[in-house]
């Protein structure tokens, strides 16, 4: 069995962000002889975990590969797993995916009505934003990302990142903190290490963290900043628009030593929302005051007589751009609800099909079982 050497130190179960939470889930797979694992990384149906004993690539068994209902019961970066090692085998194997504590999800990019476990067992959400010109900086991004954290209940924090070259700084942290609903902001340079003092205090031994945001704010140049060193590959910035090149491809996750352990993403193009409707509760909770204050129960917001909202919106105390993207975030979750209860239709009805297909092909070589029904 290869594994990858490393001068330093092997980190322990508790280093790699191990709980007493698993241990139950863990004991069956310790009385057959396996390990628990942590995985780091998913290219392409192959992965590479982290154990106690040392850092391994690794597949999935065909069982757990078969028996899997859908994608999101398959390892996902961060999750915690049963690893069968050998030294006859130049790959560990995984043969469960132990009970999640957090998972980030959304919608599977596209049209398919499917669940994306971006990554699992995760403590804090740091949702990066660049102060960089509006391409840059959007308010209306940082709340679904907001919407996702607190779903997944995940500690958020979001972090403005590119201050030095900002000359409104304050304004956008203000804005922000308008709409964070509590969630630290911090607004900071990974360039220069400016305000990355509150960063690190979201970060500790044993605890895991995970960078979220679109391509190009500093996501790898952060992680680099924390650990002191250049960890992860960035491509500079581009001159026309100030914004970073690209370069993480695929979820990572890194331990460091002194910091706990911390997810580095790509970019992603897409994020559509995986989540319950009441999930707004947390991340639009003014509106949520303010509706149980219609004079409706079922009142829409939409201008309703004696709408709570609407008139916040009126005495400009609610930014209709806010209301605007609770709306838009509210359809979104309805819609998304209908297609996974035609999904789940789908499925029981091709669950029955089966069954009386069965029954029919028992009924056809079995001419007793046709006596006894008659």
């Amino acid at each position: 069995m290869s594994k990858d050497q490393n001068s330093r130190p092997l980190p322990s179960l508790e280093d790699l962000g191990w709980h007493n939470f698993f241990k139950p889930f863990m004991t069956p797979y310790t009385e057959k002889g396996m390990i628990p694992a942590r995985v780091a990384r998913q290219d392409k149906g192959r992965y590479t975990v982290y154990s106690s004993s040392g850092r391994y690539p690794a597949e999935i068994s065909g069982r757990l590969r078969h028996e899997a209902v859908s994608r999101s019961q398959l390892p996902a970066v961060g999750d915690w797993v049963a690893l069968h090692t050998s030294p006859e085998s130049e790959r560990a194997m995984i043969h469960a995916v132990l009970e999640r504590r957090s998972r980030i999800s959304r919608k599977e990019a596209g049209s398919r009505t499917s669940e994306q476990v971006l990554c699992a067992n995760v403590d804090t959400a740091f949702i990066v934003s660049s102060l960089t010109g509006e391409r840059g900086f959007v308010l209306r991004r940082i709340e679904r990302y907001l919407t996702i954290a607190l779903e997944s209940g995940i500690d958020p924090v979001i972090v403005l990142n590119k201050s030095d070259l900002c000359d409104n700084t304050e304004e956008h942290a203000a804005r922000t903190e308008e709409i964070a609903m509590g969630a630290p902001v911090y607004a900071v340079s990974a360039l220069t290490g400016a305000g990355m003092d509150g960063v690190s205090t979201h970060l500790g031994k044993g605890k895991t963290a995970v960078l979220l945001g679109p391509s190009g704010v500093g996501k790898s140049t952060l992680i680099n900043t924390i650990m002191g060193s250049e960890v992860v590959k960035t491509g500079g910035i581009r001159a026309d628009d100030g914004r970073g090149r690209h370069t993480t491809t695929w979820r990572e996750l890194i331990v460091m030593p002194e910091h706990g352990l911390i997810v580095d993403t790509p970019g992603l193009r897409e994020l559509q929302l995986w989540a319950e409707e009441d999930a707004l509760d947390g991340s639009f909770s003014e509106i949520s005051d303010l509706a149980s204050q219609c004079r409706f129960r079922d009142c829409t917001h939409s201008g309703e007589p004696g709408c709570a909202v609407q008139a916040a919106v009126d005495a400009g105390t609610l930014e209709a751009a806010r209301l605007e993207s609770y709306h838009m975030q509210q359809a979104e979750l309805r819609y998304l609800e209908r297609r996974r209860d035609q999904n789940a239709n789908r499925i029981e009805q091709a669950k029955w099909k089966s069954i009386h297909k069965s029954v029919k092909t028992l009924d056809k070589i079995s001419p007793k079982r046709k006596w006894m029904k008659n």
